[in-house]
């Protein structure tokens, strides 16, 4: 799993019919500070997320996991949202 914040959504008319009704949001992955690591990957919403939420995102084939994306070809689901981070380590 990786942590993620979403930055915006991405809309297509064109696409995989299996694809039709999911959301699809832009998420930055970001580690427990903050900071970007990987910038502006699509991940399908599987639990209402939104704008400026901090999500778990699961990628590859755990991705398709979800009842909502069983057998969808996607690569990222968003798969929570998270409530608080607390990161312990010390500098």
């Amino acid at each position: 799993m990786k942590l993620g914040l979403i930055t915006g959504t991405v809309t297509a008319t064109v696409k995989e019919p299996q694809l039709t009704g999911l959301k699809l949001l832009l998420t930055d992955v970001i580690d427990a500070n903050g900071k970007v690591l990987e910038p502006a990957i699509v991940a399908v919403d599987t639990c209402g997320a939104g704008i400026g939420d901090r999500v778990l995102i699961v990628s590859g084939s755990a991705a398709r996991m979800p009842s909502a994306v069983a057998g969808v070809p996607i690569d990222n689901s968003i798969i929570a949202v998270v409530d608080d981070v607390v990161n312990t380590e010390t500098s």
